[in-house]
């Protein structure tokens, strides 16, 4: 049996510990919207359970995981409790957690700066760059997880012909808002570091503000929609939005 074999062979939901103070719900071996659905519903559910004990919960793309005290919370206890409200219902479908936003940002595709490989993602995405553009912007992604980078989010899902692969290399250094593409996702970048995504654009939109109460502008389960504008009109709305929004607007989810 090979390991793919193996890896299709598990059932889902699927509850493993982690270490000794960690417990692991997962949806599914491949992201799926759905799926990711899941894990983020799952995570609120838990939070609203308010058992003693627990000290933290997050999300990856596919899977909740739970941080617990081993001495207040007895790992039995804590299986027993997960294993019961995985059963409670279709988790695939109980729909994305409340009080989230959706933010609209300006952003720059294209260009020696802004975005120096969107040509050939769209080559690759079989389309033309205006018609790539076109598919980043029209409709608002999910923050899938948040990781890699203090508060950076995945974002997802692009349409099927945007499941292209990642760089055999490295970028150097993409800049903070750097905005790159690879396998059905995008990553708007939170701080500049290398990286093997494609940056087909920028914007102003900083995921990452450490001085700020909340030093995290997104949380799993938003959406963003990229607006895509000029050199100038990007350069009038850095100018007058020094907030770290980047000229973004934000609306309420319900």
């Amino acid at each position: 049996m090979t390991l793919q074999d193996a890896s299709s062979s598990l059932e889902f939901p699927r509850i493993v510990d982690v270490g000794l103070c960690g417990m692991l719900v997962t949806f599914s071996n491949t992201l799926t919207d759905s799926a990711n659905g899941a894990a983020l519903a799952f995570r609120e559910a838990v939070d609203a359970l308010g058992l003693d004990g627990i000290m933290e919960s997050s999300t990856s793309l596919t899977s909740a995981f739970v941080i617990f005290d081993p001495i207040a919370l007895k790992r039995e206890v804590l299986r027993q409790a997960l294993s019961e409200l995985v059963q409670d219902r279709d988790w695939e479908t109980a729909g994305l957690p409340a009080n989230r936003v959706r933010w609209t940002i300006p952003a720059v595709f294209g260009g020696d700066v802004a975005g120096p490989q969107l040509e050939e993602a769209a080559g690759l995405a079989r389309v033309s760059t205006e018609v790539a553009v076109n598919e980043l912007c029209s409709n608002p992604l999910r923050v899938m997880t948040l990781g890699f980078a203090p508060g950076q989010p995945y974002l997802g899902s692009l349409p099927e012909n945007w499941a292209i692969p990642r760089q055999t290399g490295l970028t150097k250094r993409v800049p903070v808002g750097a905005i790159t593409v690879a396998i059905r996702q995008i990553v708007l970048f939170s701080t500049s570091t290398p990286t093997g995504w494609r940056q087909v654009g920028v914007c102003g939109f900083k995921a990452f503000r450490p001085e700020a109460e909340q030093p995290f502008a997104l949380r799993p389960g938003d959406e963003i929609r990229f607006r895509s504008v000029s050199w100038q009109e990007y350069d009038d709305v850095l100018a007058r939005d020094q907030s770290g929004d980047g000229g973004a607007e934000c609306e309420d989810l319900r």
